[in-house]
């Protein structure tokens, strides 16, 4: 019986990453060596994951890709990707939440008793906006992918009934000054969502053939995509 490898992507942040992984087991991951490098990079962290593992793209069982939400230009360059090695290795496609794969990844690097925490996994959606899940300790997902603006007061319902949110993402790191007084938000500074955190889910999906149609496949977006013009130098 062959074995199972599955290569994950994850673009949907500002860190590039790539893993592989058998089964339920990781046996390796690559990142960018800088931020915002998706275009430049996917394609040398792909080449350079499978060199060092020593498992050729013809092994692969399938491809798992973030799929949104996140960066319109980073889902664009990773789903195109991952779309191109399935249709030329003829393997599925499996899409993953990129804020289910941040929650999934954080917990089980930070296991924790407390029922009364509400983990809030955020990607940066600019300004005050970012898009992000709400799941309690004890009642698990209260609030499913939604974009939100935060201000001072959004957690105030929450803490009122005794919850202790807990901010991660590439989102929460601009809201440390804003919460810097609150002793019931905390907040993750720095935490990075990498392929990795796809594992149990892509391995779940595989297992139960939950695969996407590679013709029809789209990142989700959660918002239109509003281009900017560039502002005008005086001279």
């Amino acid at each position: 019986m062959s074995t199972t490898y599955i290569l994950s992507i994850e673009t949907a942040t500002p860190v590039c990453s790539v893993s592989l992984f058998s089964e339920q087991q990781l046996i390796h991951t690559v990142r960018a060596s800088a931020e915002n490098m998706h275009a430049n990079e996917l394609t040398l962290c792909m080449q350079r994951l499978l060199d060092e593992t020593e498992v050729s793209f013809n092994q692969l069982s399938a491809i798992a890709v973030s799929k949104g939400p996140g960066s319109y230009t980073g889902l664009r360059i990773g789903v195109s990707a991952a779309k191109g090695l399935c249709y030329a290795l003829d393997i599925p496609l499996i899409g993953i939440n990129s804020l289910s794969a941040m929650l999934g990844g954080y917990r089980s690097n930070n296991p924790n008793d407390d029922t009364n925490l509400l983990y809030c996994p955020m990607i940066d959606a600019r300004r005050q906006e970012v898009y992000t899940l709400m799941q309690h300790g004890e009642l698990g997902l209260i609030k499913e992918t939604h974009a939100l603006i935060v201000d001072a007061d959004t957690f105030t319902s929450y803490t009122d009934q005794g919850w202790k949110p807990v901010l991660f993402g590439s989102g929460a790191d601009k809201f440390i000054p804003l919460f810097e007084n609150n002793k019931q938000i905390q907040i993750i500074p720095q935490f990075e969502s990498l392929a990795s955190y796809q594992m149990e889910m892509a391995y779940a999906c595989y297992q139960a053939k939950q695969f996407e149609d590679i013709a029809y496949f789209e990142p989700y977006y959660l918002k239109d995509f509003i281009a900017t013009q560039p502002k005008k130098i005086l001279l």
